[in-house]
């Protein structure tokens, strides 16, 4: 047993990792030269690249009042998974599954932003799947912020901003469970036979932006949400302090 009780011996894991282990993760800065900020987020096989554009208006219906916004998207390359799928602008509309995901990164990282601080100006957060192996929209959430970052400092170097509209740093990572056991950070083959499928996003203070969880397979009891809770705040601190080195 490890020190959360968890057993040592499981279905092989990638990385030969243990249930309570993230996949190697890695967030490298300054990936595309053009955009304020930027960001390829890895979380192990899931690839996806972040970039934060700052624009020097508001959207339509902030117009007049002393606040910025921040607003993301979201898509993937077609081959990201092992079929291509055709790009959404070839069928004219974005699906429900893109939708959602990117307001989920746009609530995830307004959390942390004081706009009044920011000044009337927007950020857009891109976040484009290069390869998809599970946990694309928490990767581009980590990912997301790094680029966020980025971009306050761009604005502050300029003397565009006194201080940082930055109140907190946000991560977010995935909990499953598979045959009563659960995992933190599943790549695809795990989450794909999962029972419960659980997203956590969560403050550098350890408060909780969003929650998402539906029992794919069986229902599941308060002890294993708990447990699962327990695994993605240990997670989301590590990915929380990759955060910070790499802002270093």
């Amino acid at each position: 047993m490890n020190p959360n009780g968890l057993p040592s011996s499981l279905i092989p894991r990638s990385y030969g990792r243990l249930p309570d282990a993230l996949r190697p993760v890695t967030l490298q800065r300054g990936f595309n030269c053009h955009a304020e900020g930027s960001c390829l987020v890895q979380f192990g096989q899931t690839q996806v690249l972040c970039t934060a554009s700052v624009e020097e208006n508001l959207p339509s219906w902030l117009r007049g009042q002393e606040r910025g916004w921040l607003t993301a998207e979201y898509g993937m390359l077609p081959r990201a998974t092992k079929e291509r799928t055709p790009r959404e602008a070839s069928r004219g509309k974005q699906g429900g599954r893109t939708l959602e995901i990117q307001r989920l990164i746009g609530r995830a990282l307004r959390s942390v932003v004081d706009f009044s601080a920011l000044g009337k100006r927007t950020i857009h957060i891109d976040c484009d799947v290069i390869q998809a192996d599970g946990g694309t929209r928490t990767a581009a959430i980590t990912g997301g912020f790094v680029a966020l970052a980025d971009a306050c400092r761009y604005l502050q170097q300029r003397q565009l901003l006194a201080a940082s509209p930055l109140r907190d740093a946000v991560a977010a990572v995935s909990c499953c469970l598979v045959a009563d056991q659960p995992l933190l950070d599943p790549d695809y083959q795990e989450d794909s036979r999962c029972d419960v499928d659980m997203n956590f996003v969560m403050t550098g203070a350890g408060l909780f932006v969003e929650l998402q969880g539906t029992a794919e397979g069986q229902p599941f009891s308060r002890q294993q949400f708990e447990q699962m809770a327990a695994l993605a705040q240990q997670g989301i601190q590590q990915l929380l302090a990759l955060q910070q080195q790499a802002l270093a």
